[in-house]
């Protein structure tokens, strides 16, 4: 999941609510969550003893694409050594094995990650990859009772999975208070434990022959396009693919002038999907309709921001009338914001007249304020939702079908504030780790919907990661009709597995041949 301001701006994703609640969320607000759990009764710390080096293992099956696939699932703690070889702290992991596959030298092994920074791996694990899914509507709506069901598209057919929660998320844990959190706790230090620990983890697995992919969502493809360097030049590890599932910013620079600009593409298609575009627009498809408000965007609003009081008013009337028919903002609320109509500000504004917020991890989601006046939403309706849904279905799953056995609190949402986003050049790391690396592949995929890591943006990372075009061949863009986790939408589940697999397959060079442009 889930883990960037309004446009992916900062990356401290699937953290933080907006202003005036602490805890926890898919992908953070502008302000920084609180340092500590200590505001949040849920963030608790019990201090309850764990083995940070324990796993229990049990056999499955399941039917994806009409086929019987029996599997094993292995779940436990695998250690973080520091400098010295003393343990440090316990990493939580969830690793499902093909068992009717013999030879594992050409099994792709996926390595599977969520965001925040602060959220454990359960939302892919249980929404959109794993052998088993949470119950819910065909839309993504929580239904009770609670409970699991098989994923009849997991990729666990093509490839062998580990889903893993960084320290403080889900069962991870430091073995003591007293170990330093800058350890684990930003940019830089979060890619370089989890490092090393994937290298332990391919090790004991007996899996450094396996064609090897990372898969990252929100602040996780921070984490993933980190990881792809720092995996080649530290460990020697070298990967087909990286996947990014709504990705951040990646680090990569933005202007607050290019910021609010390249938010307009989202807004036309959150208004589409609520029917508050004029009528020739509304009558298109929303991919016929996005392509003349991106060309826009580029060709005449970016322009037009930087130039700030140049514009004379009849040129910012013109351009203001131009948002306004592709947003379903009124042409006065955007002039008297300069042209920079915030997120929060279009959560808020687009339905006023309904009664109704819009959500920002996905738009398609309502809310209901205390009041229709103000410049924000109360509170996030579709993180709410996703809340309901997964925290009793990851409890359920890991404690009774997998027989993981414990008294520590699952942390949905954990303390790791303060994070040092200082140095964050992830995007330019990916470009650097795939320029070495002739077989590696990257795939980015996004919801028209989401709000938060938008998919213009995701679009305009992969320009800015690449300008010279040489690796283009090797980068692709999907996008789906709904929102940050595109996979709780029925059909999208189906296409974005189908569309994994078919990128694995095609990463996974022909025998014999070389690594060689």
């Amino acid at each position: 999941m889930l883990g960037c301001v309004a446009v992916c701006m900062a990356t401290t994703l699937m953290s933080q609510r907006p202003a005036g609640n602490n805890t926890g969320g898919p992908v953070a607000n502008n302000a920084a969550p609180s340092s500590s759990g200590s505001t949040d009764p849920r963030m608790a710390n019990f201090n309850i003893p764990f083995n940070p080096d324990a796993t229990v293992t049990s056999e499955h099956e399941a039917t994806i694409k009409g086929v019987r696939v029996p599997y094993k699932a292995t779940v436990g703690t695998m250690p973080v050594w520091d400098k010295d070889g003393k343990i440090e702290a316990g990493v939580f992991f969830t690793y499902y094995e093909r068992t009717d596959v013999k030879d594992k030298a050409t099994r792709p092994l996926l390595i599977s990650f969520n965001g925040g920074p602060g959220t454990a791996a359960l939302w892919m694990q249980i929404g959109y990859t794993g052998p088993r899914i949470l119950n819910v509507d065909d839309e993504g709506y929580p239904i009770q009772p609670y409970g699991m069901k098989d994923n009849p598209h997991s990729v666990l057919d093509v490839c062998d999975i580990v889903y893993v929660d960084p320290v403080n998320t889900g069962f991870s844990r430091p073995i003591s208070k007293d170990i330093t959190t800058t350890r684990f706790f930003g940019v830089r230090a979060d890619v370089q434990y989890l490092a090393e620990w994937i290298n332990t983890f391919v090790t004991r697995m007996n899996r450094w022959a396996s064609p090897k992919y990372l898969i990252g969502e929100s602040y996780g493809t921070t984490r993933v396009s980190g990881l792809a360097l720092e995996l080649q030049n530290a460990h020697w590890m070298f990967l087909n693919g990286v996947i990014l599932v709504s990705p951040t910013t990646l680090g990569i620079e933005r202007s607050p002038r290019e910021a609010a600009a390249l938010r307009l593409p989202y807004y036309a298609a959150t208004a589409w999907y609520h029917k508050k575009l004029p009528a020739d627009l509304q009558k298109k498809d929303l991919t016929d309709m996005l392509p003349e408000v991106e060309q826009f965007t580029m060709n005449e609003l970016i322009p037009a921001i930087n130039k700030g009081w140049l514009l004379n008013d009849q040129q910012r009337k013109a351009i203001a009338a131009k948002m306004a028919r592709f947003s379903g903002i009124d042409e006065k609320v955007i002039l008297q914001n300069n042209l920079d109509v915030s997120t929060n500000l279009f959560w808020k504004e687009l339905l006023r007249d309904q009664g109704f917020t819009v959500g920002r991890l996905d738009s398609r989601y309502k809310g209901i304020d205390k009041k229709d006046a103000g410049e924000s939403p109360d509170y996030n309706s579709e993180l709410l939702s996703w809340e309901h849904s997964f925290t009793p279905a990851i409890n359920m799953y890991l404690r009774e079908e997998l027989k993981y056995k414990t008294d520590n609190r699952y942390y949905v949402f954990g303390p790791v504030n303060p994070w040092d986003r200082t140095n964050d050049r992830t995007g330019d790391n990916l470009r650097t780790a795939m320029a070495e690396n002739p077989f590696l592949h990257v795939l980015v995929q996004s919801g028209y919907y989401d709000g938060a890591c938008d998919y213009f943006n995701a679009q305009y990372n992969l320009w800015q990661m690449d300008p010279s075009g040489r690796l283009k061949d090797r980068m692709s863009w999907e996008g789906y009709r709904s929102g940050h986790m595109m996979y709780l939408r029925k059909e999208d589940l189906e296409k974005s597995n189908d569309n994994l697999r078919k990128f694995i397959k095609k990463s996974i060079p022909r025998p014999g041949t070389p690594a060689k442009y």
